[in-house]
């Protein structure tokens, strides 16, 4: 009975909806002036039978309105004829922002709007990018801003859209405050996080403003560095922000720290066919952090290992994932190694180098056209072309090939401005300096870098051009070029002057993991003067001098990161070989340093410096030669005031050398993350004299200096001094308790 009910219910609606039903022979469309009727019809999506109900009008006015061309829809049938009247939404002429007088904020505010200039206006996207408007000056640190939309007819159906923009104040963030957290002090974790208190000296940064998305990110910092002291299962709960009156809010950051935990078993799991001595590394690496705290970062170096030693041995189709086991306060990992589906890059292409010629693009490209496709290696890609600081934006788009084991690399670049003019100015105990350079790194767009610099000091005035390929034919060597011509003024102290005049070609390349080698040749010709007082074997060195020497640098860098280093080291020497010379030395240079953190974060950096300037003609070492000690390595004492003295002047030496301990302490000002102290223990010496042993101090003893070091990032530039007391001394050195440098480029 109700299968029976159900069908005649389902006839009726049938006949009820066919009731409404009208035919039609031809379709009028009425109201238009810019959108062609031929459009029209299209969007509308008519039945093709040329019969239609009430339902088939709401979907051509539910079509016609999707476009975001009209205003208003009427659809209706009179006399057979279907009458579809619309009325176009205005043309934008123009979109104003007014009320920024930044002109970059007025470009990102035109970056989050739809609607753009000649583009139809419709109230609800107008609408939407106000919306956008309003959480873009939020993330700037505008919470109070407001936003008003209108619009101002010109006629012929066109308007221009105005944005009003009433800034407000800007949010500061009065506190930061740390909930739930009872490990770490409230200050070690403000100099984690990006966001900072206001505070009046702080006249340029941007942290101290309310910022939404950075507060997001420094949920990420904040799980990462407990992440890294061993608690596993860190949890932000929550970050809000209290708004405490005028413009000011509370910043708060509740952290579940959990418990924390340690390594236990570090395992390795390969497929059957694999040989594991190929990945023996990371044996050595398991056994040394079993019973270590858990660290996310080491977990990190154990998968860049991997990727490494796969790449190293040609696995090309490996991927690594982790697996864990928990008991109690103890993490077993195992690392699993499986076979991946073999891919193929079948075709790269390049988007957005409007200046930058594609070939520099490919030349820096880690993966190839017929290579198997590795996600770490097209990670690498990115990076390259982001070092190489041409790009505002590189992004990449993998794609499916002609088959399923092909893939097809879009790679899109946003060029930037390459070119720099700078101005700097440094003040400190050893006087003022001026710098004036103009810099284009990516000439013409064929990745080649100009350089000019010019530098006036207290005791020098120099100029230097020079050329750099990074990518010398496709080489992945660089190809250096350079030129400067100085005079170095040193009659009142070191009893010389030198006027110098020069030309060098270099070349260098990575040849190992993270082992450099930089070659080069060069030449100068020098004009030498000595002082009024100059003993007899120094005055015989004044006159002129043509030099060309080969010189080359091994550098091995295992840093964890170039800047703000907190662990592992760097080892370079320099040699400087003559071939054409009227007075031969060989000189040798060799600097190391060591970098490891201890006690709740603290660096500990231990420095070793070595120079011999070496005459093979038997000839005296030309004064311009000699070695002085730089100023960092030997604090407490003035620059170039130790070792052999003639008469009055400080002559440097044949050998050199220095030893450096330093570590840092904790901070002594509450959320001083642009600071650093550090006590330092230095121990040098300057000897040797080749034409007269008997100098004073010419064989004298180390000396040495202990004190404190303070470093300040400020907004015009890096601010240290040091405060050195001298532990042993020469007599006739010259001892310097405070020292200070200034510096900044604008």
């Amino acid at each position: 009975m109700f299968k029976i009910f159900i069908k005649i219910l389902a006839i009726v609606v049938f006949l009820i909806q066919h009731s409404y039903a009208e035919n039609f022979d031809s379709v009028e469309i009425q109201g238009n002036e810019r959108i062609s009727s031929k459009s029209i019809l299209m969007f509308s999506q008519i039945p093709e039978n040329n019969v239609i109900d009430e339902n088939s009008m709401n979907s051509i006015v539910k079509n016609l309105y999707s476009t975001g061309f009209f205003d208003d829809i009427k659809v209706s049938i009179k006399n057979n004829k279907l009458i579809i009247i619309v009325n176009e939404n205005p043309i934008i002429q123009s979109v104003k922002i007014e009320g920024i007088k930044s002109s970059k904020v007025r470009e990102s505010i035109q970056d989050v709007l739809t609607l753009k200039d000649r583009s139809s206006f419709n109230t609800t996207s107008a609408k939407a990018d106000k919306v956008s408007i309003l959480n873009l000056l939020k993330n700037t640190g505008y919470y109070f801003s407001e936003v008003n939309i209108s619009t101002e007819d010109i006629g012929k159906n066109k308007i221009n859209l105005i944005y009003s923009v009433d800034l407000g104040k800007k949010s500061k963030i009065n506190e930061i405050l740390f909930t739930g957290n009872k490990i770490f002090k409230d200050s070690k974790l403000k100099s984690v996080i990006i966001s900072e208190e206001y505070r009046f000296w702080k006249i340029i940064s941007g942290k101290k403003y309310l910022n939404e998305g950075m507060i997001k990110f420094d949920e990420n910092l904040l799980k990462n560095f407990y992440n890294n002291k061993g608690y596993f299962n860190v949890k932000i709960e929550s970050s809000f922000a209290n708004f405490v009156g005028d413009d000011k809010f509370q910043l708060v950051y509740n952290i579940d720290a959990g418990k924390k935990y340690f390594f236990n078993n570090l395992t390795l799991s390969l497929p059957a066919d694999y040989d594991v001595e190929n990945f023996g590394k990371l044996t050595t690496l398991f056994k040394k952090l079993k019973g270590e705290t858990y660290s996310l970062n080491s977990i990190n170096k154990i998968l860049k290992e991997i990727d490494k030693i796969t790449l190293t041995e040609q696995y090309e189709f490996l991927t690594a994932t982790v697996t864990e086991s928990i008991k109690n306060n103890l993490i077993d990992f195992t690392f699993n190694v499986t076979e991946s589906d073999k891919l193929y890059v079948e075709r790269i292409n390049i988007f957005g180098n409007n200046i930058t010629q594609e070939n520099i693009i490919r030349n820096n490209l880690s993966l190839d056209e017929g290579d198997a496709f590795n996600e770490l290696l097209q990670k690498k890609t990115v990076n390259n072309l982001k070092s190489l600081n041409y790009f505002k934006k590189v992004e990449t788009e993998i794609l499916e090939g002609s088959s399923s084991d092909q893939k097809i690399i879009n790679i899109k670049v946003e060029e930037k401005p390459t070119g720099e003019i700078m101005a700097g100015a440094g003040i400190g105990t050893d006087g003022g300096s001026f710098t004036f350079a103009v810099n284009e790194n990516n000439f013409l767009g064929r990745g080649l870098a100009l350089g000019t610099n010019f530098t006036v000091g207290k005791e020098q005035v120099r100029g230097l051009f020079s050329l750099t390929n990074p990518n010398f034919q496709g080489s992945n060597r660089s190809l250096n070029l350079s030129g400067e011509s100085s005079v170095t003024d040193r009659l009142a102290n070191f009893g010389y002057k030198s006027t110098k005049t020069g030309f060098s070609v270099g070349s260098g390349f990575e040849f190992f993991d993270d082992f450099f080698l930089t070659t080069g040749v060069s030449t100068y010709v020098e004009q030498l003067k000595t002082d009024a007082t100059a003993s007899t074997a120094r005055a015989k060195q004044k006159g002129s001098y043509f030099d060309a020497y080969f010189n080359y640098t091994l550098d091995y860098d295992k840093r964890n990161q170039k800047y703000q280093t907190s662990d592992g080291y760097r080892s370079r020497f320099t040699q400087n070989v003559p071939f054409i010379s009227e007075n031969f030395a060989l000189k040798n240079t060799y600097d190391y340093k060591l970098y490891n953190e201890w006690l709740n974060e603290n660096i500990f950096t231990l420095g070793f410096y070595a120079s011999n300037a070496q005459s093979i003609s038997g000839k005296d070492i030309k004064l311009s030669e000699r070695l002085f000690l730089p100023s960092s390595k030997l604090r407490g004492f003035q620059r170039g005031k130790i070792g052999p003295k003639d008469g009055a002047d400080y002559i440097g030496g044949n050998h050199a050398v220095s030893l450096n301990l330093a570590t840092t302490v904790p901070q002594i000002l509450p959320n001083s993350q642009n600071t650093d102290f550090s006590l330092f223990i230095d121990a040098a010496n300057v000897w040797g004299a080749d034409y007269d042993t008997g100098l004073a101090d010419g064989k004298g003893s180390l000396r040495s200096s202990v004190g404190i070091a303070f470093s300040y990032y400020s907004v015009i530039g890096p601010i240290s001094f040091s405060l050195a007391e001298a532990i042993s001394k020469g007599k006739n050195d010259v001892t310097e308790r405070f020292r200070f440098n200034l510096g900044t480029t604008f």
